[in-house]
Order: C-alpha cells, then structure tokens, then sequence
C-alpha cells in the first residue's frame, strides 16, 4: 500500500468512478483502475493524493468488508 501523488504515474486512460448511491454528492472516495493496480482518492479533494494498492489486495479488502469484518 503506498500513498501517491495526486495522479498516480501513468494513470492517464484510468477509469476512475465513485458509487452510484452517492449521485451528485462530492463526499465520498473514488476507484480507479489501471496498470494492475487499484487507485483510491477523496471526491472532495482529487489533487489530495491517490491511495495505491495491487488489485488482489483490493479484493481481499472488499471481500473483508461484505463479510462485515470491519463493522
């Protein structure tokens, strides 16, 4: 896990999307996806610094968080 500039290296032709239940509200974090890895970034501050992790760790967190691991 490494925290990044605001646009990770190489990331042009990332598709970056955040939830749908969010609609237009701008409080709320965004994934992108690109070069195996998985971004994350705060919709209120892009420029703010990306989150970078490799994709399977990305899927180990998910998986952990519909299982209510976190709750």
């Amino acid at each position: 896990m490494k925290l990044g500039s605001p646009e990770p290296r190489g990331s042009i032709g990332w598709r970056w999307r955040k939830p749908v239940r969010s609609g237009g509200d701008t409080n709320c974090v965004e994934i992108g996806q690109g070069h195996g890895l998985v971004g994350i970034r705060d919709t209120k501050d892009r420029d703010g610094g990306t989150l970078l992790v490799d994709r399977a760790m990305f899927a180990a967190f998910l998986a952990d968080a519909k299982a209510g691991r976190f709750s």
